[in-house]
């Protein structure tokens, strides 16, 4: 089959007037394209690798890693070809808006997850589009809804963590975040809804390997967060890496077309993840060339191919071959099409804004949102002096020579982690960074807000030790797994050596994921989980330490007390023999949904509306809950539901509803909790989504773990 070069259209352009229907305008641009630049239109190419160059090769309809200048640049160069199709431009903002320097850098999905708030969610969200459009871009690859399983993975600390309705929740409020009012808001972006799906689910923590998952089981735990997002507006999904069952995602036609239009009703784009189309080529051997992979993507549904050039003449072949169909391309083209007009694109290219840049990079307001992120995200992991009592905050009044230690303690880069300038993905290792003065670390603010008679001293000297233990970006993100989950570089030989001392020691974690302390750490006066806490988090920290905030974040992904654990998380099947290994125990350090406060927070016990519900109606619980501290506080209440008995084997307790409740020093109330009878479903054997009658408990709490849980019963008919 020739492809065509030219057509000449004399007409004036319905394409072009935005009184007509969108879908009209979509079908008369349609017909005017030659097959080369509907090939063209599925291409996003990276375009620090020559974006003039990549538009008059290929007419792509899309770029990665350009903003500012060049991103102006890129849409003025596809506005003069011949249709003038209006580029749209992406990145990856993925806490932040990565790649520009200076820009505000929240802390990881990771860290923000522990907060349970998705109204600060939604926040974080709209600020990073309002500094990405400030730059020209109009999309973003996030957020990422993979469960955290083996946490050896190095792309754990992009996650929400490991269960499946907290992700769902969260990955909705950041989608609304980032849509803003709509795909025309002038300061919104398109969100990514990422990896789908199972890529998280690796063989040996490996990244992109194999994931051995059933449909039943995708639909039971990996499934359900996206389709939340689905049904939450996201209008754009990436596929994964790794293949399932010997299909990889980028051809997994149930995956793609059956389950995710067809099921669920989305019309958004599908994006392929880097060079996925060539993947199948070059590393998985799956298709004996680019024409085979090319007709395999898109016959599977997939609309946008990110990082293959070879897609260019890979498409054109396929057809030629009868690998696909005209019908096939103008389907995904048509999408990317009408996703262009509803974004308003045609009337608004949405080039940078050099006095937005000026004036919301990094603004006022979204420094205090950041500083307020990384507070709602620490959690306080243990709190205990030698006598019993609390050991933090710490009494400015009485003044103490405090030393500051590890390799994480200043170390701009290990604080923001993953995606920002720094970590190497957009331009190698030794590339631009953030500026200095832009973050905090955990020694900026201690010395920021260090107490008047107090000093920095010498370890040797020192009455406390402040010891920060960690990753670093060595061990962080895609291609960086580990084989263990030790700390690395001697971290652990310096733990044990501050540990030895004899004084007292607060343990501040800053790390991508959860790691194995060596057995003395877990005993200091106190330790602080930050993972990557963003900017401001060394700020955020120093307030917890001096008593300036109350911490209130609850883990989003259990910590395991040795790497043989692996996976920990809380909700998995009941039925294995025994309750420990023969050797070690099988409890976590600390588990799923845990975290302390400086006040003391007193559940009564749960109550219900009604203990006999039908399949229509809610199950409604209401506990007492009384702050008996001396300070005010927030605590995060959590209900979970165990069926008692299944006819398919099911997780011993899942997460259905969680609230977040300040109460003053003091303050008692009812803290109401509801969730739809239809959500308590379970995948049966046969892989259909059902709710089953019978014997169930509701359990009230502060974590998932049984000491922290009140229970009552109750029946659904």
């Amino acid at each position: 089959m020739a492809i065509e070069e030219t057509r000449n259209d004399a007409e004036v352009p319905a394409y072009k007037d935005a009184s007509l229907p969108p879908a009209r305008r979509v079908e008369d641009l349609l017909s005017r394209m030659t097959v080369a630049e509907k090939i063209g239109q599925l291409m996003q190419l990276d375009g620090s690798k020559g974006y003039l160059a990549q538009i008059a090769a290929y007419n792509a309809g899309s770029f990665f890693h350009i903003n500012g200048a060049d991103a102006d640049a890129a849409i003025d160069a596809s506005l003069r070809t011949r249709l003038g199709i209006p580029a749209l431009l992406a990145d990856d903002g993925i806490h932040g808006h990565s790649f520009w320097a200076g820009a505000t850098i929240f802390p990881t999905q990771l860290a923000l997850s522990c907060s349970w708030d998705p109204g600060l969610l939604e926040e974080v969200a709209r600020a990073t589009a309002r500094e990405m459009r400030a730059t020209g871009i109009s999309w973003t690859f996030s957020p990422v809804l993979c469960l955290a399983r083996d946490l050896r993975w190095g792309r754990v600390g992009e996650t929400f963590g490991e269960d499946p309705f907290l992700d769902g929740e969260l990955a909705a409020a950041m989608v609304r975040g980032y849509q803003g009012r709509g795909l025309d808001d002038p300061d919104a972006v398109l969100a990514t809804a990422k990896h789908y799906a199972g890529y998280s689910e690796t063989q040996g923590g490996r990244d992109a390997s194999e994931a051995d998952l059933s449909r039943r089981k995708l639909r039971s735990y990996f499934l359900p967060p996206f389709e939340r997002a689905a049904g939450s507006g996201c209008m754009a999904f990436m596929t994964g890496y790794q293949s399932m069952d010997g299909v990889p995602s980028t051809m997994n036609r149930w995956l793609l077309r059956e389950v995710l239009r067809e099921e669920w009703g989305f019309e958004g784009i599908l994006v392929t993840d880097y060079d996925n189309v060539g993947r199948l080529v070059d590393d998985q051997r799956v298709c004996a060339d680019y024409a085979e992979a090319s007709a395999a993507a898109l016959n599977c549904g997939n609309d946008m191919i990110m990082a293959t050039p070879g897609f260019f003449e890979g498409c054109a072949e396929a057809l030629r071959r009868g690998l696909v169909t005209e019908s096939i391309l103008d389907e995904a083209v048509r999408r990317v099409l009408s996703l262009k007009m509803r974004m308003g694109l045609f009337e608004d290219p949405r080039r940078g804004d050099p006095e937005k840049v000026a004036s919301v990079i990094a603004c006022d307001a979204h420094r205090e949102l950041n500083l307020r992120a990384s507070r709602e995200s620490l959690v306080l992991l243990r709190n205990e002096a030698t006598d019993g009592s609390p050991f933090l905050p710490l009494d400015p009044s009485r003044p103490k020579r405090i030393a500051v230690v590890g390799r994480n303690a200043d170390d701009p880069i290990a604080q923001l982690g993953d995606w920002s300038l720094g970590s190497g993905q957009m331009f190698g290792p030794s590339g631009p960074r953030h500026p200095r003065s832009s973050v905090e670390t955990i020694l900026d603010g201690l010395r920021s807000l260090l107490p008047k008679g107090w000093s920095i001293a010498d370890a040797r000297e020192a009455d406390l030790v402040v010891l920060v233990l960690g990753d670093t970006i060595e061990y962080i993100g895609e291609t960086r797994s580990t084989a263990t989950l030790e700390l690395q570089d001697g971290q652990a030989e310096l733990a044990e050596r501050v540990m030895a001392m004899g004084k007292s020691v607060v343990v501040v974690l800053v790390c991508s994921k959860p790691l194995v302390l060596p057995p003395s750490v877990l005993e200091a006066q106190a330790i602080i989980g930050a993972f990557n806490p963003g900017m401001r988090g060394g700020r955020a920290v120093a307030e917890v330490v001096f008593g300036l905030v109350n911490p209130s974040g609850k883990l989003s992904i259990s910590i395991p007390l040795h790497v043989g654990q692996q996976p920990v998380y809380y909700n998995q099947v009941r039925g294995q023999h025994g309750t420990r290994y023969a050797d070690l125990t099988q409890e976590p350090a600390f588990p799923f949904g845990f975290g302390l406060g400086y006040s003391a927070f007193e559940y009564g016990e749960p109550a219900l509306r009604s203990a006999r519900l039908g399949r229509g109606d809610s199950l409604r619980v209401s506990v007492p809950l009384r702050n008996s501290g001396g300070r005010d506080g927030a605590e995060i209440v959590q209900l979970y539901v165990e069926d008692e008995v299944t006819s398919a084997t099911w997780a011993r307790r899942e997460l259905v509803a969680f609230r977040r409740v300040e109460l003053a020093a003091g303050e008692s109330t009812d803290v109401e909790l509801a969730v739809p009878v239809s959500e308590l479903w379970i995948i049966d054997a046969e892989g259909r989504k059902v709710v089953e009658s019978g014997a169930f408990k509701a359990l009230v709490g502060s974590s998932s773990r049984d000491a922290d849980l009140r229970s009552v019963d109750f029946t659904v008919e």
